[in-house]
């Protein structure tokens, strides 16, 4: 099997084992590219939970400060922050349980995702879910 087959493959497995998403830096602009995919997950039947302290509800939706505050069970945690923020961002991601964790475009941390294999997650850097999941079209679970 080569590398392609075996990403295409952990991402159908994300995509099969998830329902509810947070989006770490989901904004409440709805020209930022975090607003527009959390509008589209949330179109594509997936709930979509915001976190980031600045706001307190987006896309009809009451934000959480950090994931450790949120109340629901989590399947994915969606990054739209900084490389260098994410590390402790995957620390918690681990401690609620998440199934995965996914670092949109330009979004990398391989020391964070190695911790977070190690814990059983699975993990998609660098890369937008959008995308993937329009070249999928699939719908959760």
């Amino acid at each position: 099997m080569n590398p392609d087959q075996n990403y295409s493959i952990i991402i159908d497995k994300i995509f099969g084992s998830t329902n509810a998403i947070a989006i770490v830096g989901l904004s409440d602009d709805p020209t930022r590219p975090s607003y527009r995919i959390g509008s589209y997950l949330i179109d594509n039947g997936y709930k979509v939970i915001p976190v980031n302290p600045k706001i307190n509800f987006v896309l009809g939706q009451k934000s959480y400060p950090d994931l450790l505050k949120i109340p629901d069970q989590i399947d994915m945690v969606n990054i739209f922050r900084r490389s260098e923020l994410v590390k402790p961002i995957v620390e918690e991601a681990i401690k609620i349980g998440v199934k995965s964790i996914w670092m949109q475009d330009g979004i990398e941390d391989s020391n964070a995702a190695k911790i977070a294999t190690e814990a059983g997650i699975m993990v998609i850097m660098d890369d937008c879910i959008y995308r993937q999941h329009k070249l999928k079209s699939v719908k959760p679970n």
